[in-house]
Formats: structure tokens, sequence, C-alpha cells
């Protein structure tokens, strides 16, 4: 690898964290060496093709020359002066931390682990992993010690996909190593790339930070989505009572209901620290569990709400057309990971309905996800007014923009309205109901 007088930066996981990082670094100069365990990951990126819907090929065509390395195995990072760990943190099928990515990991690239490089761990986890679980495994494989022959830091990940204005390189980076030479060096490393580091004193103080910078908005997405069920009772507009609420200019922040969370960080993180609150501190941490109970149960609400209205036509669930309109987990990318639209589609199905759909332009064909694999491949239909007339209820669970929402609430039936998407259309032909 040819050397560019900064350091070579090492990347494993190249997914909505780890593939951002890489570009960061090598736009700021750095030689960059980014692995993953999926090979089509690496060939779209050699082609010079982005797979991440919010970063345009333009941006991949960085990752290119004799500064770049590119491969499915942990090897390469013999070359690296850094390496840096964002490898997924799913929950078991118990809801319980899986480890199993960083574990694995660990042990791949203990075996080519090198005397002076600096190991910097970002997938999201409980407090201890860092100090409790990398560090003994990278220690016995590779038989260095951690603060003397290596270094070793956490570094929690905040990225947003899709939001232009709080890239990786625009906010500020909570950096925390095992000891003071650990910090020193890592936050040399993310000073390349970041506007300002955040040192804090060990390790468990930064995976608790993220934590908490996701539970709390969990916990107050909870909170609203618990109130729409309620307003719902109540005969009154969620969404109006929020507005309302906002234009106080100060003591609030809106928080806004959907039809559940999504993405691989609300749905997951206060599991991670239910799990660790209850086996390690025998503490219930019932505020946190209960969130998740409530965002968890979302997609069964939208459904009963559907079959409520459905049924109120006199034609029922059972048989029924669904058409779910977006399956990414937010709106205008392309990301499904822990998506609601996901969990709606299978739970129309268990459920009796019919026939189910979805389109999204982001997402043209399914992929494979580990708790619905039978789902992988399903096309994404037209969304046109034959296709709408053809459905007897559409359920809109992501609002993407370039959607055609006054085609939606002109042709369809029965609109579904998780997102208050139609909102702004004046004189819908369809019936729209909010859930």
């Amino acid at each position: 690898m040819k050397r560019t007088g900064k350091p070579v930066v090492g990347v494993i996981g190249l997914g909505y964290v780890g593939l951002p990082l890489l570009l960061a670094f090598r736009e700021a100069g750095c030689g960059v060496i980014g692995v993953d365990i999926e090979a089509p990951k690496i060939e779209s990126l050699a082609a010079g093709k982005s797979y991440l819907s919010h970063i345009p090929d333009t941006r991949i065509a960085a990752l290119d020359g004799d500064s770049v390395t590119l491969s499915t195995d942990t090897e390469s990072m013999l070359e690296a002066e850094a390496v840096i760990i964002a490898v997924p943190t799913p929950l078991t099928d118990v809801m319980t931390p899986d480890l199993s990515f960083v574990e694995k990991t660990a042990r791949d690239l203990g075996r080519h682990l090198q005397a002076g490089q600096l190991v910097s761990l970002e997938s999201t986890t409980y407090p201890g992993t860092t100090r409790e679980v990398l560090k003994p495994i990278l220690e016995e494989v590779s038989g260095l010690e951690a603060g003397r022959d290596f270094f070793l830091a956490f570094s929690p990940e905040r990225v947003d996909p899709g939001d232009e204005n709080h890239d990786i390189t625009r906010v500020p980076k909570i950096v925390a190593g095992l000891g003071p030479e650990d910090l020193e060096r890592a936050r040399a490393l993310y000073d390349l790339i970041t506007p300002e580091t955040i040192p804090v004193s060990n390790p468990e103080t930064a995976e608790m930070a993220k934590l908490l910078e996701n539970i709390y908005r969990a916990v107050n997405i909870a909170l609203v989505n618990e109130l729409k069920m309620l307003a719902d009772r109540m005969e009154l507009d969620i969404w109006e009572v929020i507005a309302a609420a906002a234009t106080k200019p100060f003591g609030f922040q809106p928080f806004w209901p959907g039809p559940g969370l999504g993405g691989h960080c609300l749905p997951i993180d206060p599991f991670y620290l239910y799990w660790l609150a209850r086996t390690k501190y025998d503490f219930p941490a019932q505020f946190v569990e209960l969130a998740g109970q409530i965002n968890t149960g979302m997609p069964a609400w939208v459904v009963a709400k559907t079959a409520a209205a459905l049924a109120e036509t006199g034609a029922g669930l059972e048989g029924a057309a669904i058409l779910v309109l977006g399956v990414a987990y937010k709106r205008d990318i392309s990301d499904t990971r822990e998506s609601p639209g996901l969990r709606l589609m299978s739970l129309f199905r268990d459920n009796g309905a019919g026939q189910v759909s979805y389109h999204d332009p982001f997402v043209p064909e399914l992929p494979l996800t580990r708790d619905y694999p039978e789902q992988a491949g399903t096309p994404s239909v037209p969304l046109t007014a034959e296709t709408l007339a053809g459905y007897d209820a559409v359920v809109i669970a992501a609002d993407h923009t370039g959607v055609d929402y006054e085609l939606v609430a002109g042709r369809a039936r029965l609109v579904i309205d998780t997102r208050n998407a139609l909102s702004g259309v004046a004189e819908p032909k369809a019936r729209i109901v909010q859930a």
C-alpha cells in the first residue's frame, strides 16, 4: 500500500457505520483498508458503486488508488495503524445481546494484530463490552497486552442515515480509552475527521452514553406512541396535539409517533441495558422495559386498527389485499433493518390477509433478513391508480417524500396512515384512518 503521510486506517464492517467512516478517513487523506465478510459489498465498492441509497457513487470514487485496500480478509489489517470495528450487535431471539459478530471479529483480528496498533470499537453495546469481551479475546489470540503492546478504545457511532446535516464529519465524537495513552491515540485518530472529540474517563462511560442517547429517544417515542393510542380512543388528533405543544419555546421537544421503531439502534439498545441491569446488577430498569414493550407492540396495534377499519366496510381482514407503503424504517432511505414495515407485512399474513404487497421507491426488492427470510426477493409493486384500486387497504408505514400522496388519497379505498403523510391532501376520496 502506498503511504500518504497520514495514518493507514482500517475499518471492519462496511455497513451504515463503517462505510461512511472509511470514506471520511479517505477524504481526509488517509490510506484506508476496508474489510467486510460480504463479498458483494467489496465487489460493489471496487466497481465504484454504492450499496447505500444515501451515499452517491461519486463518493465511492474516493476508494480507488494505491492507498486503498478492499478485502473480505482481516489479514489485510496488518498494514493498518488503527483498526475500527463497526460490526452489527443485534439481539437474540429471546431479546438478549448477541455479540457474536464482535467476538468473531476480535478472534479474526487477533490473529493479525500488530504491536503499536490502535483498535477502536464503534458498535453499540452494553457497558463493559470493550474491557470484558473485546480486550480478553484480542489479548488471548494475539499474545499481546492491551495498553502496553497495543491500544484499545471505544468511540460510539453517531450515524443518522440520510441526514446530510449531521454526517460523521460534523458531529462531535465521544472517545474513551483503557488508559491515558489509549485515549490520546484514539483522540488523535478521530480528530482527523470530526469537529471535536469529547474524552470521557473510561470505555464504560462511553458505552453507557451511547445507550442513553438512544434510550432517550426510544422512551420519548414510546410516550407519544402510548398517547397516540389513548388519543385514538378519545377521538383526538395526536399530531395536532403534539404540534400545538411544540409551540412552547422552552421545556418541550416534539417526538412523533409511528408504526413501531426501526433501524439498528432504537429497537435494540434499550434491551441491551435492560439485560445488563437485570442480569448483572439485579436492577429492574422498569422504565426502559416498558418503553421497549410499547414500541415493540405498535405494529400489532396498527394491524388491529386496519382490521377494525375493514370490518366497518363489511369486508374484514380475512382474505383482504393489503399494500404496505414504505418498508424502509424511515423516510427517504433504503435501510430496512428492524423495519416495522416488514413486521407489518408478516403480521398481516399471520392474521389472515390474502395478499400482502409493498411499494417502496428505495427498496426495489426485499433483502434477506434473519427475522423474515420468507420475504426475501419480494419485489416492490408499482404505485399506480390501477395498483391502488386493487387493494382493500393501503397502510403507510414510511412517509417517503417522493411518493404521490394525492394519488394515494384519490385512488385508494382505505388508507391507514401511521405517519400523518396525508395531512396535506385537501380533498381525499379515500377513507383515511390514523393509526
